[in-house]
């Protein structure tokens, strides 16, 4: 009876694992950063000593998506996913919160840690060149997306003001069919303690994406809200033409909000960006963007970059110059897994 028993569990447990995908995706990459007047900012200790930061680093990530799905008899794919993350500089590797998701008929509903319907935007980080992937034509608004860092654990003691809480809640839906993509996403910052923080309003955001012949994309998003911000609205609406998949040119206009605890706007970006193979395995890239916030050195911002293809690794690099007009600079590689 007892080796029955024994033989039949090991039977259920074989059949669940089949049954089941695990997988585990990601990134690593590491190379040189050169910021001028320093990569961060400078530190002053309580005897008025001043540290400037470094102008040249070296900065790694290593990244790794854990993925798990089931299916069952009907056609509908269950699963979750949890992201473990370490970078250079940071105190320790995060395990991010995970989320659950549930998809059938090209309809997909993320609960926990999910994405968000405007970060998700199709062409939204398009412009982004460098090993790095960084760009000055990208939104400079707040809103929410999958976090990647974790959310800070409270007690009743500490002061709560503008802290995010350990019980966010985000849901997105998203549908796909033909090539057009919708989604749209709501995020509560803490479900639980509802008013608790200065910054805890409900964000809600759509949007929608359409490729036509794989060549022409539009895109168009909206946010309400965004990063729990009463009243921090922004849009984004845009379009891109691919020659093939790695010569294109875009065009994206954002208007980015405003800053958490001022009345100061954020301005409208306007970026053009594009990419071109100049050779076997060798693609440059770069934008120019246009931003119209009051606290800017300059309203102008642009980069140019490069990459080659090593076959399962990327070398690449991008020399960038901000709207306070310093430069930036990197170079490294990247590879996938």
């Amino acid at each position: 009876m007892k080796k029955a028993l024994i033989a039949s569990t090991a039977l259920v447990l074989t059949a669940g694992i089949a049954a089941a995908d695990v997988t585990i995706s990601g990134y690593g990459r590491t190379g040189v950063l050169y910021q001028e007047d320093g990569v961060r900012g400078a530190i002053v200790t309580d005897d008025g000593d001043v540290y400037t930061a470094s102008e040249a680093i070296v900065q790694s990530r290593l990244r790794m998506n854990i993925d798990a799905t089931t299916s069952t008899d009907q056609g509908v794919d269950f699963g979750g996913r949890i992201r473990i993350q370490w970078d250079q500089g940071d105190d320790e590797t995060t395990v991010a919160p995970g989320y659950v998701y549930v998809t059938a008929s090209g309809l997909t509903v993320e609960i926990g840690n999910s994405n968000t319907a405007y970060d998700s935007a199709a062409l939204l980080y398009n412009s982004e060149i460098g090993v790095y992937s960084r760009s000055f034509g990208n939104s400079r608004g707040d809103f929410f997306a999958f976090n990647t860092d974790g959310y800070p654990s409270y007690d009743n003691t500490v002061d709560l003001t503008n802290q995010r809480r350990n019980d966010y809640m985000g849901v997105m839906v998203k549908y796909a069919v033909a090539g057009v993509n919708l989604r749209a996403s709501v995020v509560d910052p803490d479900q639980v303690y509802d008013g608790l923080g200065g910054d805890d309003e409900k964000e809600y955001s759509v949007s929608a994406d359409y490729v036509w012949n794989d060549s022409v994309t539009l895109s168009a998003a909206y946010v309400k809200n965004g990063a729990g911000i009463d009243d921090n609205d922004q849009y984004l609406l845009g379009a891109e033409y691919a020659f093939n998949d790695k010569t294109d040119i875009g065009l994206l206009y954002i208007d980015n909000g405003e800053v958490l605890g001022d009345d100061s706007d954020l301005g409208k970006t306007i970026t053009l960006y594009g990419s071109y193979e100049v050779a076997p395995l060798t693609t440059i890239n770069g934008y120019v963007a246009n931003n119209s916030a009051d606290s800017n050195e300059t309203d102008n911002a642009f980069g140019i970059g490069g990459s080659y293809d090593l076959g399962g690794a990327m070398l690449a690099g991008s020399v960038q110059r901000g709207y306070n007009e310093n430069i930036t600079a990197d170079m490294g590689v990247q590879f996938n897994f």
